[in-house]
């Protein structure tokens, strides 16, 4: 069965919390797994969870914070340990080659396992499989820091009245769809464009047109809020987002989805976030992630 769904393995950002792990989040996507942004403790959140090292097809590192990063190095041992038998991918900025290569050599072991260096430099297609493509956005942090989203191909949704309508029917629906045309019908005339899916991840930042691009159009868009609008400045400073500064994105780009991420240990109340948000005018579904939360990815309309 296809399963499209959001698992949240830590939200704390800077610092680990009694309740909130070090960030990590696995994007279950069909039958592949894209782990975002292994925290320091992820290799445990993932057994919490219920997730093997076997799930994973890509790695996908933000940048080269402690809070983002520290679990590579448990990630990818367990990896070989386990040999995971096909390839894995992990893209990270290119100007901290330095620090992947420290923590993926952190301490002694055997490497068994494909792992795929493919690092960012630039905006752009990062990679293109028949099920999505993978895009990454430089954001605006005070060290290199690329978001990543997720765009399914466009398909088509058949109309059963246009097909009736030409007296198409049983195995001609199936010929129609492969051949592209059937007895002077075109499969345009018997269906509609499906958009394809769409998901994007966006963590330390400013506001900027990188965070834009990235959630435009999206079904789900896990952001990070790590401050609330009485800390506005400090956020600022530290080239991080509010909880309404996060909404306003999702709300200006047309989200469906809104997932606020990576709180400040400073904060108890998560419902805040939340109130914040929706003063900030975002109206689609909303989420405050606590660590272990599964989020489906929403249904197409």
């Amino acid at each position: 069965m296809s399963v499209r769904e959001l698992v949240v393995l830590g939200t704390a950002s800077q610092v680990p919390t009694r309740h909130r792990n070090h960030n990590g989040y696995l994007l279950r996507w069909d039958g592949e797994g894209i782990l975002f942004d292994p925290g320091e403790g992820t290799q445990r959140q993932m057994l919490r969870a219920g997730a093997a090292a076997h799930d994973l097809n890509r790695i996908c590192v933000t940048h080269f914070h402690g809070d983002h990063s520290l679990g590579l190095a448990g990630v990818i041992q367990r990896i070989n340990l386990d040999q995971v038998p096909h390839e894995i991918t992990a893209h990270y900025p290119k100007s901290g080659q330095r620090f992947f290569d420290r923590l993926r050599y952190a301490t002694a072991y055997r490497e068994t396992v494909q792992l795929t260096q493919a690092p960012v430099a630039a905006d752009g297609v990062l990679a293109t499989t028949p099920a999505y493509t993978l895009e990454g956005r430089k954001l605006s942090h005070s060290v290199e820091s690329y978001g990543y989203r997720l765009v399914e191909p466009d398909g088509r949704r058949m109309l059963p009245n246009r097909l009736a309508a030409h007296g198409i029917k049983g195995p001609d629906v199936g010929r129609i769809q492969r051949e592209g045309a059937l007895g002077g019908v075109t499969l345009e005339d018997v269906s509609e464009v499906r958009r394809g899916q769409r998901f994007a991840f966006v963590m330390d930042t400013r506001l900027c047109d990188g965070a834009y691009a990235l959630a435009e159009g999206c079904d789900m868009l896990v952001i990070e809020s790590t401050f609330l609008d009485e800390d506005e400045q400090l956020a600022v400073e530290h080239g991080h987002l509010t909880a309404s500064q996060a909404a306003r994105v999702a709300k200006e780009s047309g989200v469906r989805h809104l997932v606020l991420t990576h709180f400040s240990q400073r904060y108890t109340e998560p419902d805040e976030f939340e109130r914040q948000a929706r003063a900030a005018g975002f109206e689609g579904e909303l989420t405050v992630a606590h660590d272990l939360l599964r989020v489906p990815v929403p249904k197409r309309r």
